[in-house]
């Protein structure tokens, strides 16, 4: 057997407007209940640390050079490399929140093996490295965002 809805008609509509009204009116909040909790990181059961890598660490550099030209060599074929990166700066840390995975969120200046220079935005993640162990690092070279998954040039990636 299938129950079927009521339609919404007007008079049905104006009937739980009403209703929602008259709740917020009493007092109560219905978006109370929804708030999560604020548990530090660090607080948790199975809890993190808040210990990261620097922006500049050569772990961190490496991960991105070789991450950046095994994509590049096999997926768009272009032969581009990331040879060293300057002016690397840190530009947040924990900034989504002290309840939720540390990550540390950096730019610098990428130096290609074609002179040119463009900026990477990445993030450097704490356990999200191998089956949740040790940190892993998103990252993002403007202009050749060519999926868009950091669009619009790479703002994504950054807090």
């Amino acid at each position: 057997m299938r129950l079927r809805r009521a339609p919404m008609t007007p008079l049905r509509v104006v009937s739980l407007a009403a209703a929602a009204l008259i709740g917020l009116a009493a007092g109560s909040a219905p978006l109370a209940g929804l708030a999560r909790p604020q548990v530090p990181a660090e607080d948790r059961y199975d809890s993190y640390q808040g210990v990261l890598p620097s922006c500049a660490d050569p772990a961190v550099v490496e991960r991105i050079q070789s991450r950046f030209q095994a994509r590049e060599a096999e997926f768009w074929k272009s032969g581009l490399e990331i040879v060293g990166l300057a002016q690397v700066r840190e530009i947040g840390f924990r900034t989504d929140g002290l309840d939720l995975i540390p990550r540390r969120y950096c730019v610098a200046e990428a130096e290609m093996n074609n002179r040119s220079v463009r900026e990477v935005s990445y993030t450097i993640d704490e356990d999200l490295g191998i089956i949740g162990w040790g940190f892993d690092v998103e990252w993002c070279v403007a202009g050749l965002d060519r999926n868009y998954t950091y669009a619009p040039d790479c703002k994504i990636a950054r807090p």
